[in-house]
């Protein structure tokens, strides 16, 4: 077996470099590809099947090396649990024939969470983290310099101690997402303070943060109905 990481501009360098690390501690084979969504035009205008053309870029890149290297199958970490959301990265998925063991075999994410627990693996109770392109609001293009803006962002609030957070970008206006449970620790005046001084050096002009704390996905809310029913290809 083959682990592969896909590394581009909408992938946080913190993620990058805890992958690499985890890969080398369990002894995993890994390599990394480079993959080019931001320069796909259907990517980089940032609708609502966003998601389908970055996993299209990623197979097919996959496809290639699997051809090269002798593999018969490829592989992703879908599970039941992403079955209730707006995924269309898994039309791709489907489209280039990918297996999805964990789905196969029932797991949501609080069991593959304690299988990983009971294994010993250390990151068993990391927050999940999707790309850096999903926290840009849909219809504004996704470019590298709001990737850095964001991975910024972000970066600072760990910095200041937060553990599960998105920090959302509306133009000029930033929309900082924390854990409920960390909620009353962000809305301190001098937190606050913090927040503002961060990212108005970032280039925002409002600061904002979002009353109803972190959710997964939150931009999908945004999207018309037609845009969650659409099919793609």
């Amino acid at each position: 077996m083959l682990a592969i990481i896909a590394d581009s501009a909408s992938l946080a360098r913190t993620q990058l470099t805890d992958a690499i690390a985890f890969a080398t501690e369990q002894g995993i084979p890994l390599e990394m590809i480079a993959t080019a969504e931001l320069d796909r035009a259907d990517y980089a205008r940032n609708d609502g099947q966003r998601c389908f053309f970055c996993k299209d870029e990623l197979f097919t890149v996959m496809e290639n090396l699997a051809t090269q290297r002798g593999f018969d199958v490829i592989a992703y970490g879908v599970n039941k649990d992403d079955q209730g959301d707006f995924r269309p990265g898994q039309k791709a998925a489907s489209a280039h024939h990918v297996v999805a063991p964990l789905l196969d075999a029932g797991l949501g994410k609080e069991e593959i969470r304690q299988l990983a627990r009971s294994a010993g693996l250390r990151i068993w109770d990391k927050p999940s983290s999707a790309c850096l392109s999903s926290r840009i609001e849909y219809g504004r293009p996704v470019t590298r310099e709001a990737l850095d803006v964001v991975e910024k962002g972000e970066d600072a609030l760990r910095g200041l101690g937060f553990r599960q957070f998105r920090v959302r970008h509306h133009g000029e206006i930033v929309r900082i997402e924390v854990a409920r449970e960390e909620l009353q620790r962000a809305l301190d005046p001098v937190m606050a303070g913090e927040f503002a001084r961060i990212f108005k050096a970032l280039g925002f002009t409002f600061v904002t943060l979002d009353l109803e704390g972190f959710r997964s996905g939150s931009m999908n809310a945004l999207l018309p109905a037609e845009d969650l029913l659409k099919k793609t290809g």
